[in-house]
Order: C-alpha cells, then sequence, then structure tokens
C-alpha cells in the first residue's frame, strides 16, 4: 500500500519564550520490507534542522530555535510504501538487545499484577502461541477509551484500571511477554483507516523461533497489515516519543498535532 502521511505540530506559549531544543522521530522506517519513499520536515518560522540514528536505528530531527517567539509550527510529510505482511530483517538479538527487550521497564513494569496476568493466559511451550494469546486476552480484557489515561500511565496502572489507549495495550502486552521469556519491543508509526479520524498509532513486535520478529496489535488483536506505517521501535514508549524537548521562559505551553493519513 502506498500511503502519505502528514503529520503537524504546533507549539503555542501563552507568554514568549527565548528558546526551544526539540527532537522529533516521525521518519518512516525504510527495513522489514517497508519502504520510505520520502521524508520532509520544516519549521515555521524556519529553523536549521539535523539528523541522528538512536540506539534503536530510528531516525531523529532536531532542531534549536533561539529566537524569541509564542508559536512554532512544525510539519512533516512522508510518503511509504508498505508491505502486505511484516517481513522480520534480522532476528538475532546481541547481548543488549536481548536485555533491553526482555527486562522490565518504567512502562512495563514486572509487578505481582501483571506477573499474575502473564501466567493465567500461558496456554503452551511455544512463544508464538503465547503471545497471540496474551493478545487476545488484552483485547478481551481492556476497554479502549480515550482520555481514560494518559501519556504517563504504566501498564499496572492500565490492567488495574482496565481501560486506556494503543500505548497502554502495548506496554501491558510488553511486560506480559517479556514475563514468559518472549523478547518484546514497542513499535510506534500510524495506521491507515481508510480515511477515517487518523492519529499516531502503537504494538508491539515479538521474537520467536518460528519466525523471526513478529509483529502483533492488540489493540486491534490483529498482525500487522499494509495499513500500517512504522515509525519507531524500542524498549517503551519512552524511547520513541513523536516528540520531546525542553524551552527557555516563564511560560504554559501547549501542543497541537493533527495527523492525515491517505493512500495515493
Amino acid at each position: 500500500m502506498r500511503l502519505k502521511i502528514e503529520h503537524t505540530t504546533t507549539f503555542t506559549y501563552d507568554h514568549p519564550i527565548s528558546e526551544a531544543y526539540t527532537e522529533m522521530r516521525l521518519k518512516p522506517l525504510d527495513a522489514n520490507g517497508q519502504r520510505c519513499l520520502s521524508f520532509r520536515l520544516t519549521t515555521e518560522p524556519h529553523d536549521a534542522v539535523l539528523r541522528y540514528a538512536d540506539q534503536f536505528g530510528n531516525d531523529v530531527r532536531h532542531f534549536d530555535f533561539i529566537q524569541p517567539h509564542q508559536k512554532l509550527m512544525v510539519a512533516a510529510v512522508s510518503e511509504v510504501l508498505t508491505p502486505d505482511i511484516y517481513v522480520s530483517d534480522s532476528s538475532n538479538l546481541l547481548p543488549l538487545d536481548e536485555f533491553n527487550y526482555l527486562f522490565p521497564t518504567e512502562y512495563a513494569p514486572h509487578t505481582p499484577d501483571l506477573v499474575a496476568f502473564s501466567a493465567s493466559h500461558k496456554v503452551s511451550d511455544l512463544p508464538l502461541e503465547n503471545a497471540l494469546a496474551l493478545m487476545r486476552a488484552i483485547y478481551g480484557t481492556i476497554t479502549y477509551e480515550k482520555g481514560a489515561t494518559d501519556v504517563n500511565t504504566t501498564a499496572d496502572k492500565a490492567l488495574a484500571l482496565g481501560r486506556g489507549v494503543c500505548q497502554d495495550f502495548s506496554h501491558i502486552m510488553l511486560a506480559a511477554c517479556r514475563l514468559q521469556n518472549i523478547p518484546a519491543r514497542y513499535v510506534s508509526g500510524y495506521l491507515y483507516n481508510n480515511g477515517y479520524d487518523a492519529a499516531s498509532h502503537a504494538w508491539i513486535d515479538v521474537l520467536v523461533p518460528e519466525r523471526g520478529w513478529v509483529s502483533l496489535d492488540p489493540t486491534h488483536n490483529t498482525e500487522q497489515t499494509s495499513q500500517y506505517v512504522r515509525v519507531a521501535v524500542g524498549r517503551d514508549y519512552d524511547d520513541v516519543p513523536p516528540t520531546r524537548g525542553i524551552f527557555k521562559g516563564n511560560a504554559k505551553e501547549k501542543m497541537d498535532v493533527s495527523v492525515s493519513v491517505k493512500e495515493f
């Protein structure tokens, strides 16, 4: 599927600020069967945009706007060719990668409730069967509800609440898979929804002997399809936020995000 993504972020401040340093992970990955045909990121007012690759291979664009301002707009436009099915380019883990994708994190801790949840849904000795069972269980247990949680909600809190958004579904599954010794990583990206409201999305990859990396979406109880656009991977949300930054000034910041995903 050939998709065009327009992701616009607008920062506004109730008083002028003197400087704002921002990092953005918005460029789709060019791997695992997915091809990023083009990507452009611009700022208004204009500023020089630099780039680097983080430890997980994600593209990071960053800029430091040092002029006084009360509004900054960042527009990212991507064209992507997505595969019909997810193709795992590599399934070999270095020792550090194995540590990253098996051990608990702040967002996906190994608390007693998550230990119990994971154990209660182990159905066999096959990692893929267990991962699929966990995906079905999370989909059937957690209610999708915008506003029930926030960006700081951890997996154990979302599980206790019984509701949340894609980030919460993914963190619960990360913790549950890792507790079964199944390496798992967080995926951020987009989901094409046939013209309906678009937004950033999150799901996970699990590493299983039968197939290598398998990409699963517990929010929709499905494997990744051609409607998914992969942007970044990491241990949890903290590694892959679309936007992260700091500013100098005595002001309150407001951030508005607009996302469009269209087939072309």
